[in-house]
């Protein structure tokens, strides 16, 4: 079978499964550039070798997660490739990710996060900022979101996260007045939770990124500032508190609990206090 037959029956069975459109995007970017490096040909002919060496030519420049992400991407088509009976062998079997770097994901001390939400000026920047810190949600799951979604006896809405599943998030009376005004201070009709400033319409993510660089200038706040890294500052700030990680780790919706672990650090003081108490 060739590569571009095989590739239309591959995401043909991934949008079945309901794969968000942004991982079907990326892996058909993946697919484009794995044709245009070995043409259209039988997928029998790629093998282990020719696979490395297109990693090599083509991805040599690539930083470890990107090159990562493409051979998970080459693992996965050929795996399924070769169940489905559409090549003999897995070529692609022994590849291995490049090993990435342990970094410890930075979070807004509480200083900088009350200076942030301080330098709000409009409802719907404060609206933003309050929703992105006190849900914890991903940037991808606020784009998404509707009005229609807040339920605002409980204080919560149900965001879709990464998979396609869906998790009940919620946030604090703060965010609520704020949201509260937003949405009666709009004029428009447009279902989304976050619209554009100039002729309403779904606020994109590039958008949100902005609204988020234009608070921390307002605000003064010298670390860089962007919305994922609300999201580290929520769990992070979670945890400082004492919530159990097994509790952040729901509330940020991740499988495992070793990414959990990667979102949370203790900060410099309570590092200071379990050592004083417990040792």
């Amino acid at each position: 079978m060739l590569l571009s037959e095989a590739w239309e029956l591959y995401f043909a069975d991934k949008t079945i499964e309901r794969y968000s459109p942004a991982t079907l995007k990326g892996y058909k970017v993946q697919m484009r550039l794995l044709i245009r490096h070995f043409g259209d040909i039988e997928l029998d002919e790629i093998t282990l070798l020719s696979l490395k060496n297109y990693l090599v030519e083509k991805g040599g420049h690539l930083k470890p997660s990107s090159l990562g992400m493409r051979i998970r991407f080459i693992r996965a088509f050929f795996r399924w490739a070769t169940d489905e009976g559409h090549c003999k062998s897995n070529p692609a079997r022994k590849l291995r990710e490049p090993r990435l770097p342990s970094r410890v994901p930075k979070a807004l001390s509480e200083e900088d996060t009350e200076m942030l939400r301080e330098g709000c000026e409009t409802p719907l920047e404060h609206a933003l900022i309050e929703f992105l810190y006190t849900t914890g949600c991903r940037i991808g799951e606020v784009y998404r979101l509707d009005k229609s979604a807040i339920n605002w006896d409980n204080r919560s809405c149900i965001v879709l996260g990464k998979g396609n599943k869906e998790r009940e998030v919620f946030f604090n009376t703060k965010c609520y007045i704020w949201l509260k005004k937003y949405i009666e201070q709009r004029t428009d009709d447009d279902e989304a939770l976050f619209v554009t400033e100039r002729k309403p319409h779904r606020m994109s993510i590039a958008q949100i990124r902005y609204i988020v660089k234009r608070v921390a200038v307002q605000a003064e706040v010298e670390s860089n500032v962007y919305p994922h890294k609300l999201r580290h500052s929520y769990a992070t700030h979670l945890l400082n508190n004492g919530a159990p990680m097994e509790g952040i780790q729901t509330l940020l919706g991740h499988q495992k609990m070793e990414t959990t672990l990667l979102y949370t650090h203790l900060s410099g003081p309570k590092r200071k206090e379990i050592y004083r108490r417990y040792f």
